[in-house]
C-alpha cells in the first residue's frame, strides 16, 4: 500500500510538471509572455486613443497685435486720465484741455511713442482732433525725466484766444517731462480752436464719464473735433477690459453720443 501510494503522488506530481512545462513552451511558441502580452495590448489601445493635449495657447497669443499694445501700454499706466487732465491744464493759465491721448496706444507714427514697459505687444490709429498738431519749438518748463521706456500723456491745452500748449506727462509717477508753446500756429488755427472751445459746454472730463458709462473700460485719449459741421464733439477712445478700443463722439453741448465704433483688432 505504502508502495502503491508512494508512486501515485510521483505520478500527479510529474503530470502537474509537465503541464507546466506544455504551457510554457506554448507561450514561448506563441513569441510572447504574459507580460508582453499586456504591454502589446497597452500599446494598441493608445493607438486607437491618441492621448490629449495638456498644453493650451496662452491668452495673450489669442490677441490681435493691437490687443497686445493696448495691453502692455495700460499695464504699464499708473497715472489716469483724469488725473492726467489736472496735471495738463495746470501748467497753461486760464487754459483748457481740449486734446489728451495716451501715447503707444493705436498711435499713427509708432516712431515717435515710448515703448512702454509691461507684459504683451502692437499697432492702430490715433484719435482724430480739431485742434492743430503741436511742433515746433517753445519754452519748455523744468521737468523729470520719465525713462526711455515709460508711457507718457501727450495733451494739447488751448488759450483762450486758441493758442496750443503741448504738454507731456510722465504716465507712472504724473511728472511733466515738457510744456511749450506750438511755434507752427496761424491765425486760422487759433480761430478755429477758440471756436470749437466756444462750443464745448461739456468739459472733456463729462464727455469721458459719458462714454465709460456705455462700456466698462479705460479712457486713453480724448480730444475736440468738428462733426462735419455739425457742432463740436468729444472724440472719446476706451479700451475694455477684452483689449478691444471703442470711440465714442460726444456731442460737446449735451453729452449725447452721436457715434460709437468698435475696433476688433
Amino acid at each position: 500500500m505504502n508502495s502503491a501510494s508512494s508512486r501515485s503522488r510521483t505520478l500527479k506530481t510529474v503530470g502537474a510538471l509537465g503541464m507546466a512545462a506544455a504551457t510554457a513552451v506554448l507561450m514561448t511558441g506563441c513569441g510572447q509572455s504574459p507580460d508582453s502580452a499586456t504591454s502589446a495590448a497597452t500599446s494598441e489601445a493608445a493607438k486607437v486613443v491618441p492621448q490629449k493635449q495638456t498644453t493650451s495657447p496662452s491668452a495673450s497669443a489669442r490677441l490681435t497685435e493691437d490687443q497686445q499694445e493696448r495691453k502692455k501700454v495700460l499695464d504699464a499706466t499708473k497715472v489716469t486720465f483724469d488725473d492726467a487732465a489736472t496735471t495738463a491744464t495746470g501748467e497753461v493759465a486760464g487754459g483748457k484741455l481740449v486734446d489728451l491721448d495716451l501715447e503707444g496706444v493705436d498711435d499713427d507714427d509708432k516712431d515717435q511713442s515710448p515703448s512702454p514697459t509691461g507684459s504683451g505687444s502692437p499697432t492702430g490709429s490715433a484719435s482724430p482732433t480739431g485742434s492743430a498738431s503741436p511742433t515746433g519749438t517753445g519754452t519748455s518748463s523744468p521737468s523729470a525725466s520719465p525713462g526711455a521706456d515709460g508711457p507718457v500723456w501727450a495733451a494739447e491745452v488751448a488759450e483762450k484766444d486758441g493758442t496750443i500748449h503741448t504738454v507731456r506727462i510722465n504716465a507712472v509717477d504724473g511728472k511733466v517731462i515738457e510744456a511749450r508753446v506750438d511755434a507752427d500756429q496761424d491765425a486760422d488755427d487759433k480761430k478755429q480752436t477758440a471756436d470749437l472751445l466756444a462750443q464745448a459746454t461739456q468739459t472733456p472730463q463729462q464727455a469721458a464719464k459719458v462714454a465709460t458709462e456705455k462700456k466698462k473700460g479705460t479712457v486713453t485719449s480724448v480730444g475736440l473735433d468738428d462733426n462735419e459741421g455739425n457742432g463740436a464733439v468729444w472724440q472719446v477712445d476706451v479700451v475694455g477690459s477684452d483689449w478691444k478700443k471703442t470711440t465714442f463722439d460726444v456731442d460737446a453741448k449735451n453729452d449725447t453720443i452721436v457715434r460709437e465704433e468698435t475696433d476688433n483688432d
